[in-house]
């Protein structure tokens, strides 16, 4: 079974639109590097394919559009190959920023039917397309802190780039967001009803595609805007809008003052109680790498982050916490991870530094971006 079916639907004046579906329901659609390589070389033919007008991606099952990447993987080729555990891991998540970083530079329109759970590597295509679809069953979260890694597939770029503290919020905790938080948040810009996609299938197939794709997305945008209208009572109010203020004072100050805030906060809202025990139960030296991304993305172009963050996940495999969480979380289940370190013997500078150098001695893998 192809783990992604590509097809084109037939649209106005001999246009197409190119349809990726991740077919993989019982990983909930995660990516592995095999679909990666599918999904880039199909987009690179459509993105050369003068019929092609535009993509969708969306997904199989109604659980998920795509609940991250397959870190089992790089897990077990470590238990199974270690000598040749950095180059998988390096080839792993090079060809994964290779393709969001293709999406958000297609030039195209590229359109994301994000329902259901989309986490992780989902983030990362969602975030590279140009129309980012959320649903009333849609839950977006970055959730690497569980598994020691840190918020990648650019996050280094977009959560340093929302409003507030928002950003590192998202990074240190995990927190689910709704359909409404991600339109607050700016990861996605359009809402429709889960039982709409038929009608948003049709409506592409009437839009009068040209040659133009700035103008091909403003038609896509006019399209979605329309459809909206009858969605928009099933869309909810934002947590994060109404919380902005506490959120920013919550997340305030250096990473160790963040910490310590949380530990010793008591709150009656249920999100919030979850959202620290998800962050304190997490990867100390994944608290510090979202909290220096935050930083650092800021000043960074979108090619620059994903450069840094290449350096930075391969150094999170080798000398980090990752193997450890996806051990505990993922493997065995067992749900004890043992982190190298704790909120009381916090991770020094040295450690952090460590993880933030570059472990690219010559040229870098992704220079070309």
């Amino acid at each position: 079974m192809e783990s992604i079916i590509f097809s084109t639907l037939a649209s106005s004046k001999g246009k197409q639109i190119g349809i990726a579906t991740l077919n993989a329901e019982k990983s909930l659609n995660a990516l592995s590097v095999t679909m990666v390589d599918a999904l880039t070389k199909q987009l690179t033919l459509w993105q050369q394919d003068p019929q092609i007008a535009a993509v969708l991606l969306d997904a199989v099952g109604d659980k998920a559009f795509c609940a991250g990447g397959d870190v089992r993987a790089l897990y077990h080729a470590r238990q199974q190959n270690p000598q040749h555990f950095v180059a998988q891991v390096s080839d792993f998540f090079e060809a994964e920023y290779r393709l969001d970083y293709q999406l958000h530079t297609f030039g195209k329109p590229v359109l994301v039917w994000g329902d259901g759970i989309v986490m992780g590597g989902g983030i990362g295509l969602l975030m590279g397309a140009s129309h980012r679809i959320v649903t009333e069953r849609s839950r977006l979260a970055m959730p690497e802190v569980t598994i020691g890694l840190y918020p990648d597939v650019g996050g280094t770029y977009f959560l340093s780039r929302m409003q507030g503290k928002l950003g590192l919020f998202l990074g240190l905790t995990a927190y689910n967001l709704t359909a409404a938080d991600a339109r607050y948040v700016g990861m996605a810009n359009h809402f429709l009803a889960s039982s709409e996609k038929q009608r948003l299938l049709h409506a592409l197939t009437a839009v009068a595609w040209g040659e133009n794709h700035s103008l091909n997305k403003q038609k896509l945008h006019d399209v979605l805007d329309d459809l909206e209208i009858s969605s928009t009572e099933h869309v909810g109010k934002s947590r994060l809008k109404a919380n902005q203020g506490l959120i920013d004072k919550l997340m305030d100050g250096r990473i160790g003052e963040i910490v310590s805030r949380m530990q010793q906060l008591a709150s009656s809202e249920t999100w919030l109680e979850r959202a620290k025990a998800t962050m304190l139960a997490g990867s100390p030296q994944s608290w510090l790498l979202a909290d220096a991304q935050c930083q650092l993305g800021r000043e960074m172009s979108l090619a620059e982050c994903f450069r840094f963050e290449l350096g930075l996940s391969i150094n999170c495999c080798v000398l980090g916490d990752f193997c450890e969480g996806v051990r505990a979380l993922l493997v065995d289940k067992d749900r004890q991870p043992q982190w190298a370190y704790g909120a009381q013997t916090f991770p020094p500078d040295s450690q952090l530094q460590a993880l933030l150098t570059s472990p690219f001695s010559g040229d870098h893998p992704l220079a070309d971006l």
